[in-house]
């Protein structure tokens, strides 16, 4: 009997539905007909591309509720949460169908030569590994750039969202995309060495674990392909002396929480100035005991279970830990009964350095909260972990603000009074162990191209 891949209601461990998990003599094939789409889809103008995407987003706006259920039943966000981030897809479908011309235009360098210019040329099929916790922004926010600028792509989506998968391969058809310019593959990770050493595959994205990018910059590396790897983060937001403490208890509360925390630019070490810490620690107590965990279906929710059993079990044992190891537990930290992957808003303090919480990546409904004695000690506890996605720093002075986030938060991110999330029209990707490369805007599309020198003598 052939392997297959069950799809599991996290919210009440029953079965969805179990798909095939297939081997490379399935994906082989399917390999060779992207790469020959490929040889057509490269010809077409921008605006004829754009054309696709322009109904893809309307699409997605009038599927928006649809969508949203099936990702709460996959993997449990709730549909209010599953409904902007359908919003959101349909914005950069939108952005690059306007904006490609622009990026990808060539370019004219001056030289002594009687012309020079600088041109980009798609690559091929490109290989995409995407993750479960936003489950169609995370693959339409690469699938856009990567297909407007004339490549097409192969998807392995996460097991315990195939269902997703395979309405995003639809979505692409029914906006009018040619047959296999997008096609997913229902496969767990046991393939993805063969599929990066697939003469046909020109380079590699992948959204993951820190293990997973070590994993598929290897198979890149000795096949000589190119990759993008947006891996974890342990987010720090920074509390100066002289921070708005309501705002940035109001930032760092709907950073940490969206998506019941299960982001990887969320908001993870709360780093307060010891001056303001017991103020800020009083008022994030009483915020985080707002969000009580709720029907992902009902639009009222805004908190649903974590999308696995499994993972639940492993950021409980990380807040037991932390406490074992001198942290206090101010707030939650306890399994509910019953079925599903549920764990309520969780809040730590007393975090210091040699503790699980202060060095890992909590994945879930867990505030950590550091003191520092100040300004600099606040920033040297933010660059010293081995993680580099985004981060930001609260403070009323906005040229220090801007100062601190250009010049010394090390990330691919750092925002000023506010929080970290992913926008089409800015670059977005980390440094250190959160991965290299950059998707969307501008520096998104330049990844999988040949930027191209031309001169004519």
């Amino acid at each position: 009997m052939k392997n297959t891949i069950k799809s599991i209601n996290p919210a009440n461990e029953i079965d969805i539905q179990e798909f095939p998990d297939w081997g490379m003599e399935i994906i082989h094939p399917i390999i060779e007909a992207v790469d020959k789409a490929f040889e057509k889809w490269q010809l077409l103008e921008f605006t004829q591309r754009a054309q696709c995407f322009f109904k893809m987003a309307q699409i997605l706006r009038d599927r928006k509720t649809e969508y949203a259920i099936l990702m709460a039943n996959e993997m449990g966000k709730p549909v209010s949460q599953g409904e902007a981030e359908i919003e959101k897809c349909a914005w950069v479908c939108e952005h690059y169908a306007e904006r490609t011309t622009q990026y990808l235009t060539d370019r004219n360098i001056e030289t002594e030569n009687s012309e020079s210019f600088v041109t980009f040329k798609p690559l091929g099929v490109i290989y995409m590994i995407m993750p479960w916790n936003f489950p169609f922004w995370q693959v339409i926010r690469g699938a856009a750039p990567t297909v407007m600028a004339g490549n097409t792509i192969v998807l392995k989506h996460a097991s315990n969202v195939f269902g997703c998968a395979i309405a995003i391969e639809q979505l692409f058809k029914a906006a009018g995309f040619p047959d296999n310019v997008f096609r997913s593959l229902l496969t767990g990770s046991h393939t993805s060495a063969d599929i990066i050493a697939h003469p046909k595959i020109r380079a590699v994205t992948l959204t993951g674990s820190e293990r997973a990018g070590q994993q598929v910059a290897a198979h890149a590396g000795q096949n000589l392909k190119k990759s993008v790897l947006e891996l974890g983060g342990s987010d720090p937001y920074i509390i100066l002396e002289d921070a708005d403490i309501d705002l940035a208890v109001a930032s760092c509360g709907a950073s940490r929480m969206l998506n019941g925390g299960q982001v990887c630019i969320a908001a993870k070490r709360f780093i307060v100035v010891e001056s303001r810490r017991k103020e800020f620690e009083a008022k994030v107590l009483d915020l985080m005991r707002t969000y009580q965990m709720g029907d992902p279906l009902d639009p009222a929710s805004n908190f649903g279970p974590m999308s696995k059993v499994k993972l639940r079990d492993e950021l409980h044992q990380q807040v037991l830990q932390s406490v074992e190891q001198g942290a206090r537990l101010a707030l939650g930290g306890e399994i509910p009964a019953g079925s599903g992957a549920w764990y309520p808003a969780t809040v730590l303090t007393n975090v210091k350095r040699g503790m699980t919480a202060y060095s890992e990546e909590l994945f879930g409904p867990v505030a950590t909260i550091i003191s520092a004695k100040d300004e600099v000690e606040a920033i040297d506890i933010a660059n010293e972990s081995d993680f580099g996605l985004g981060g930001a720093i609260f403070t009323r002075d906005i040229e220090k603000g801007r100062r601190l986030a250009r010049d010394m938060i090390t990330t691919g991110t750092c925002v000023v009074n506010g929080f970290v999330k992913s926008d089409p029209r800015l670059p977005f990707g980390g440094i250190k162990k959160s991965g290299y490369g950059r998707e969307i805007g501008e520096f998104g599309i330049l990844e999988f191209v040949n930027i191209k020198t031309v001169v004519v003598s």
